[in-house]
């Protein structure tokens, strides 16, 4: 199959970087979040486990909540400024600050604290989130083109969340989380707005190809009719829950099945760094195989890499280490086909209802993420549990199902989407039908 040609029209290289840029500290912005300040409010706060526990469940459902709420706002938001750098202009300051607030809280602060300003947070950052990645989905009207797009702000992404890792790794001290927060709330408060201001003044707002406004109501049926969003919503989701699976699980499985806690640092770094090395390889490949084998490819690669570890013994440090670089260059894969392809089936919303909807879709994906990350948790712990596995480091009962989930069951869900997404209905000449009937329906 030959590669799709770019459009003369598709934004440069420096446009792309510029739009890219929001995402590094918003990465930076996940790993204390959930890593650290649950730890923090509860061990050096004197906060109730069970109260910070509760605080953080519940500003994940009102998070969950917020999501299809944001993208239906931002899609039906109409000013001179447009309606996807609006939403990011206004959301950026108060992301900072309520950032800011949740990591360096007052003394005395408590689990009422965490909730208030992480509800404030969440809402804030639901707010810049969502219309940005709707952003991201319009920027490109072409199907190479989106690759791109998806190329940069994921490696912006990864390189993010390498600079959170070392940045906790040199701050770290002795029994206090408070200097390694710190310096994560100095970095948002900066660095967020920083990036979020070239952005605004280098990128431009896509071109509102809608037709017509549709509400929330009208626009459901188009939704449910979309089958094609639903079959890579449904793959997404299953890979997002392979892929959650080993996040949860690296340290234990590090720590315990193979004896090296030493090493856990330096292989979580070539993890992601094969991320990164793959993403030219696998925006090479999609342009002459198209999205959907492209990312099939890299889920086979991916259960190649992981069934070895389900039968690692303690010490195999260099067998998990090559295993860390095969998943982690399908890792490159899982950063940018999924995404773009998304902004693929959001076109045939766009052409059959006539209302270019990318802000709800994006949030129905970012609703994705989350149940496959939570399920990840609530899937992994209780199986552990009911194996006898002791997370204190008492015994080696549990271990083969540490293993199990660590490595086995993700390649049993990667192959259910890989079934979803082998012959998948949107190509490049599909993509290519599906603009064309947007542009007739404008012109």
């Amino acid at each position: 199959m030959p590669a799709p040609s770019l459009p003369a029209s598709e934004p440069s290289a420096l446009r792309l970087l510029a739009y890219a840029l929001p995402a590094f500290p918003l990465a930076i912005l996940t790993l204390p979040l959930y890593v650290i300040v649950p730890k923090f409010y509860a061990e050096e706060l004197g906060a109730p486990l069970s109260a910070v526990g509760l605080a953080l469940l519940l500003v994940r459902v009102i998070d969950a909540i917020s999501d299809p709420l944001a993208g239906h706002l931002a899609d039906g938001t109409r000013s001179r400024f447009g309606r996807r750098r609006i939403w990011v202009a206004l959301a950026v300051l108060p992301t900072a600050v309520a950032g800011y607030l949740v990591f360096v809280p007052p003394a005395g602060a408590g689990a009422g604290y965490l909730f208030l300003w992480g509800t404030a947070l969440s809402l804030a950052w639901t707010a810049m989130l969502v219309p940005y990645n709707a952003w991201g989905a319009e920027l490109s009207s072409s199907y190479a083109g989106r690759t791109r797009v998806m190329a940069f702000r994921e490696t912006l992404v990864v390189l993010g969340t390498f600079a959170a890792i070392a940045l906790a790794g040199a701050l770290q001290k002795p029994g206090s989380l408070r200097p390694v927060l710190d310096a994560f709330a100095l970095v948002l408060v900066i660095l967020l707005p920083l990036a979020a201001l070239a952005c605004l003044a280098v990128v431009p707002e896509p071109v509102d190809r809608s037709a017509r406004a549709l509400s929330f109501r009208e626009g459901l049926p188009f939704l449910k009719a979309n089958r094609p969003f639903q079959r890579l919503l449904v793959a997404f989701f299953f890979n997002g829950l392979a892929n959650g699976l080993p996040a949860t699980l690296f340290l234990f499985y590090v720590g315990r099945v193979l004896g090296a806690e030493a090493a856990q640092g330096p292989l979580l770094v070539l993890y992601f760094l094969c991320g990164v090395v793959g993403v030219p390889f696998w925006l090479w490949l999609s342009k002459r195989i198209g999205k959907h084998r492209s990312w099939c490819y890299a889920m086979i690669l991916a259960c190649a890499g992981f069934l070895p570890a389900v039968f690692l013994d303690a010490g195999a440090v260099t067998a998990f280490a090559i295993v860390c670089v095969v998943t982690g260059l399908a890792l490159g894969a899982d950063m940018i086909l999924p995404g773009a392809q998304q902004a693929d089936v959001i076109d045939l919303d766009t052409a059959e209802s006539g209302a270019q909807r990318s802000g709800l879709y994006l949030a129905f994906w970012g609703l994705a993420t989350k149940l496959a990350l939570a399920l990840a948790v609530g899937l992994a712990f209780p199986l552990l549990g009911w194996a006898g596995f002791d997370a204190q480091g008492n015994g080696s009962t549990g271990l083969g199902m540490l293993a199990f989930l660590y490595a086995g069951l993700p390649v049993l869900l990667k192959l259910v989407a890989i079934g979803l997404m082998w012959n998948f209905p949107i190509d490049a000449a599909a993509q290519d039908r599906t603009r064309a009937r947007i542009e007739s329906r404008l012109a």
